[in-house]
Formats: structure tokens, sequence, C-alpha cells
């Protein structure tokens, strides 16, 4: 299960996730990017609450990442050790700003 909360100021859009970020649970992540990618400069992911992330949850972030890479910035904050270590192992951590 993943719950989203959405956080916008202004430009910013921030996506606070919760849970586990899986094939099951990708799909919701991934409509809930392209609602708020419109308009958005920066979008924040907010990983505090993360416990999990698959390959499937990669795509999405990595899906995104070019999007904004072409309209702005993205950032990906309060990484847990268990899901930095998916970043580092999948070289996702040289292609996300992570903070």
């Amino acid at each position: 299960m993943l719950n989203i909360e959405k956080k916008e100021n202004g430009n910013e859009v921030t996506l606070v996730l919760d849970g586990r970020l899986d094939t099951t649970t990708a799909p919701s992540l991934e409509e809930e990017v392209k609602a708020v990618v419109g308009g958005a400069k920066k979008l924040v992911f907010d990983l505090k609450e993360l416990q999990y992330i698959s390959s499937a949850g990669l795509r999405v972030l990595l899906s995104a990442q070019k999007t904004m890479n072409k309209q702005g910035s993205m950032l990906v904050k309060n990484v847990s050790d268990d899901v930095n270590e998916i970043f580092e192992v999948t070289g996702f951590s040289d292609i996300l700003t992570i903070e």
C-alpha cells in the first residue's frame, strides 16, 4: 500500500510517499506525477515514510526526472538507508538529486 500526499507551494510540488512503491502501487504514483508536473518548476519527492521501492517505482522516478529536466528540477529527500541502498546499487544515486 502507498499513500501519496500532495503539497503545492506556487510552482513547487512536493509528493510525500508513505508505504511501499512497487508494481501494484507505481501506477497510482505515475498518475499523480502526470497530474502535477504540467505547471511545476520544481518537483520534490519526500520519501521519509517510504519503506520499499521496486524497479517499477524506480521507473516512475526516472520518468519524472526526465520530464523535470526539460522544465525545472527534481529533488528526492529524506531517503531511508534501505531505499538509499537500492538507489546506490541501481545507479539511481548518480541520476537523481538526493538530499
